[in-house]
């Protein structure tokens, strides 16, 4: 699916999707309008989903960051869609992610200290519906946060 050419452009533009399409055109060894082209197939097949600004909450003054591994009771049979649905609205959940195994949805929370974190915990988490069980895990470091493939 992917050629030569089109590793080398992706892993240009991970790097620094800021470049204009000549500066990125040179870095890879392309005409800019072969580029665009190329850039505008990488699109529109899915492989590069968009450009958005990463921003850092700590900057902004959120210092806590909780993950929350939930089991849903999977004796409802609308359990699993009923409670993505509420969680979408939660503000403070900024990551969603499922599973198969013992936990079945991981929860990112985020918070600007413990008390609020509490607030919205017993406000918005535990209101969710058909939780069976939730396990809290404090972050203290991020190690590695990189989504750059090896390409």
């Amino acid at each position: 699916m992917l050629d030569d050419t089109d590793r080398r452009l992706l892993r240009h533009y991970q790097y620094d999707a800021t470049l204009g399409p000549a500066e990125l055109a040179e870095l890879a060894g392309l005409t800019p309008a072969t580029c665009a082209r190329r850039l505008e197939k990488l699109y529109k097949s899915g492989i590069i989903r968009g450009n958005h600004a990463v921003i850092d909450w700590r900057a902004l003054g959120y210092a806590v960051e909780v993950s929350l591994r939930i089991t849903l009771d999977k004796t409802q049979p609308r359990a699993f869609d009923e409670f993505m649905e509420a969680a979408r609205q939660v503000p403070d959940v900024v990551e969603i992610q499922t599973f198969l195994g013992r936990v079945d949805v991981r929860l990112s929370v985020i918070a600007r200290n413990m008390a609020q974190y509490q607030q919205v915990y017993r406000s918005s988490i535990l209101t969710l519906p058909h939780i069976a069980d939730i396990e809290a895990l404090m972050h203290v470091a991020r190690i590695k946060s990189d989504e750059v493939l090896p390409l």
